[in-house]
C-alpha cells in the first residue's frame, strides 16, 4: 500500500494559498502570493533536497497541475528533474490538457483508493488545496509535512478548512531553520479525544 503525504507550506494562521509567487493563486482576491520565498535558506534547501532524493509519485488537483505544467517542464534543476520524471496522478474530470509526460488521470476518490492500495512509491501532494480537503475528509492522508512559516496572512485558503473531521496527530519529526521556518511531520493517530467532565 502506498502512503499519501501532504507537503504543505502554511502561515502561522494556517493559510496555504500562493506561497510561491503573486500570480500563483490570486483566487478570492488573495494578494499576498509569494509570502514563503524570502525565508529560503540552506537549511530549508536541505529539507527539499532530501524529499527530492526519495522515491515518490505526485498527486495533484487540476488547478495545481495546470499551474505546474506551465513552469516545471521548462526547468532543469534538482526539483524539476524528479517532478518531470515521476508519474503525476491528477484528480480531474477533464482529461484534455494532461500533456506533461507521465501524467495519469484519476476521475474520483475511488480511483485514487485503488492506486493507493497498489505497491509503489509514496504519493506526494503539494498544494492542491481543494483536493486536499477531499482527502482529509475521506481520511486518506497518511502523513502531513507542514512547513510552518513565521508570517500571519489573515485570509486565504487554509490547510484545515471548516468541516474537516477532528483528528489527533502525532509529531514524528521536527526541524527548525535559522530563518524561523519549522518543518513538522505529523501522522494521524485517530479521532481527536476530548476530556470528559
Amino acid at each position: 500500500m502506498r502512503n499519501i503525504i501532504a507537503i504543505t507550506q502554511v502561515s502561522v494562521d494556517g493559510v496555504m494559498q500562493g506561497p510561491g509567487g503573486p500570480e500563483e493563486d490570486p483566487s478570492g482576491g488573495f494578494t499576498q502570493g509569494g509570502w514563503a520565498m524570502h525565508f529560503a535558506d540552506e537549511a530549508s534547501g536541505k529539507v527539499i533536497r532530501d524529499i527530492m532524493a526519495s522515491k515518490f509519485d505526485l498527486l495533484l488537483g487540476r488547478r495545481t497541475y495546470d499551474i505546474w505544467i506551465g513552469y516545471w517542464p521548462k526547468q532543469d534543476d534538482f526539483i524539476a528533474k524528479p517532478f518531470n520524471k515521476v508519474t503525476k496522478y491528477v484528480v480531474t474530470h477533464r482529461a484534455e490538457g494532461l500533456d506533461w509526460e507521465t501524467s495519469v488521470q484519476l476521475s474520483d476518490v475511488e480511483e485514487l483508493r485503488r492506486v493507493k492500495a497498489l505497491d509503489g512509491p509514496d504519493l506526494h501532494i503539494w498544494g492542491s488545496s481543494k483536493l486536499l480537503q477531499t482527502l482529509i475528509a475521506a481520511d486518506l492522508v497518511d502523513e502531513y509535512r507542514l512547513w510552518i512559516f513565521p508570517v500571519v496572512l489573515g485570509k486565504g485558503k487554509r490547510l484545515f478548512e471548516d468541516g474537516v473531521p477532528p483528528r489527533e496527530l502525532k509529531l514524528v519529526e521536527t526541524v527548525r531553520t535559522p530563518r524561523g521556518v519549522v518543518f513538522n511531520t505529523y501522522r494521524p493517530v485517530g479521532p481527536a479525544k476530548t476530556k470528559k467532565g
